[in-house]
């Protein structure tokens, strides 16, 4: 493992942060990256921690929050892993990994869960490495919510 340094993100960070959703193709401009680590960095529930190489270069991020559910104990979950593509195979995303469970951990909670797109084969193999391993495949549902359609 290379060595780096994991800190808490900050709002100063959302450069970097856009920078390495990018690279998982999510198109973030740095204002909307901003506005969405504000809410988070303060949450007791969340957390954004950051990898940075020895000059202090952001190469990686981990969110990890915690999911509350009627139906099972709460769970830590991970909103988004990415390192930067120069610096992958370094352990870097190991060591993210590593830091959010101890986060969780710290949290009273005994498990992690993690999504993977289907096509992304090496995370999979990566998460598996790591000790997870896959309990179930499901379809993902989205729609847009049309504010002012809602009656009260």
């Amino acid at each position: 493992m290379v060595q780096i340094t994991i800190r808490n993100a900050v709002l100063d960070d959302a450069t970097a942060l856009a920078g390495l959703s990018h690279t998982l193709g999510y198109r973030a401009s740095i204002l909307e990256v901003r506005a969405r680590l504000l809410p988070i960095k303060d949450s007791n529930d969340n957390c954004v921690l950051v990898a940075c190489a020895a000059d202090g270069t952001v190469v990686g991020l981990v969110h990890v929050f915690l999911a509350l559910r009627i139906e099972s104990d709460t769970f830590a979950e991970v909103g988004g892993l990415v390192v930067a593509e120069d610096q992958r195979g370094q352990g870097i995303a190991s060591g993210l990994m590593s830091a959010a469970e101890n986060w969780a951990m710290a949290r009273g909670v005994n498990r992690m869960r993690v999504r993977s797109r289907t096509t992304r084969t090496a995370a999979h193999a990566f998460y598996q490495d790591l000790g997870y391993t896959m309990t179930k495949e499901q379809k993902v549902f989205e729609k847009t919510l049309k504010h002012g359609d809602v009656e009260s």
